[in-house]
């Protein structure tokens, strides 16, 4: 006979074992750390793709920032805190991009078998000018009031030149090394692919950005002053090192200027940061938007169609070169 409290028992237990399945199939199972691979925590997506690519079958690469989230709006909760302690690698950037790592790594458990690594060590760094670097630290402590240290004076955007993102592979490469010593061939094999990549990359950034006659650009973020060093850009910035900033009436008179001066054509704006400004200032000016990708990030649309590292940038130097025409 049936019952109808059973019946309704049951169902509970049905739908709460079926929430628990689909739970674990959500995102949250993307942040699991693997039983029989080596455990790389990474900070954001360039150290993401540069170890997912040296490490090969061999490791598991967690990426501590989802998709489709700004990384300068990020900081890391418990249960991220905790991948690190239990992950055998963290890979960090350093140079004060992520204002929140050195609270971090303070806290680390004193019997955490994960070892830290600052993936930019050794790369020559640009110091900031006392106006940028007031900007940087205003929008860091506004956005983080607990991590409040200093971000040493220099921009930490190294990952948009090829010829640092090769300094960003190596110290991957050799921290991989360092904790599976067995896998040096795999890792030493695979980074060369990569740096040789990486090198056709910078190729292609000099041999078709050399020929144009203008070189100036404008951004909405400074996130591209490496890139504009490596190629003889002029860069004029809308709002600094902090995406989050507004220009003053100043700022767009000098904005103004610089268009009319370099006959810009374009203004460059970020793929997860609000467009409203450029779209403000391009229209004002008579002028149209572009974007140029700081690769902090990538959406969900873009990992679904594949996008890496490489074919972002190709996609910068096209619309560098439409812009600079």
């Amino acid at each position: 006979m049936f019952n109808p409290n059973r019946f309704r028992a049951a169902l509970a237990c049905f739908l709460l074992i079926a929430f628990l399945l689909l739970s674990g199939c959500g995102s949250s199972g993307k942040h699991q750390l693997s039983d029989d691979k080596l455990n790389v925590v990474v900070t954001f997506y360039p150290l993401y793709d540069f170890a997912v690519k040296i490490g090969g079958d061999r490791v598991h690469v967690i990426n501590l920032v989802p998709a489709g989230v700004d990384s300068h709006d990020w900081s890391p909760k418990s249960r991220d805190i905790s991948l690190i302690n239990h992950a055998d690698l963290f890979i960090y950037h350093g140079v004060g991009f992520e204002g929140w790592v050195e609270d971090v790594l303070a806290s680390l458990a004193s019997d955490a078998g994960v070892k830290p690594v600052q993936a930019s060590s050794g790369i020559a760094l640009i110091p900031l000018n006392e106006t940028e670097k007031d900007e940087h630290e205003e929008h860091v402590e506004g956005q983080l009031e607990e991590h409040n240290h200093d971000h040493g004076g220099y921009d930490p955007h190294t990952w948009l030149s090829p010829n640092n993102a090769k300094v960003l592979a190596n110290n991957i490469k050799d921290a991989l090394i360092a904790v599976d010593p067995e896998g040096r061939e795999v890792y030493e094999r695979n980074y060369g692919v990569l740096v040789q990549r990486l090198m056709q990359l910078d190729q292609q950034f000099r041999e078709k950005l050399e020929p144009q006659a203008r070189k100036e650009i404008i951004v909405t973020h400074h996130s591209f002053g490496y890139l504009a060093r490596d190629y003889g850009l002029t860069l004029l910035s809308i709002m600094g090192l902090s995406p989050e900033a507004e220009p003053t009436a100043q700022d767009i008179k000098r904005i103004d200027d610089f268009i009319k001066t370099h006959q810009v054509q374009y203004i460059f704006y970020e793929q997860l940061v609000s467009d409203d400004l450029a779209a403000m200032l391009a229209r004002d000016a008579g002028i149209e938007t572009l974007v140029l990708h700081p690769l902090e990030g990538l959406t969900e649309e873009e990992l679904a169609a594949g996008e890496d590292y490489f074919s972002l940038m190709e996609a910068n130097l096209n619309n560098l070169i439409k812009a600079l025409q």
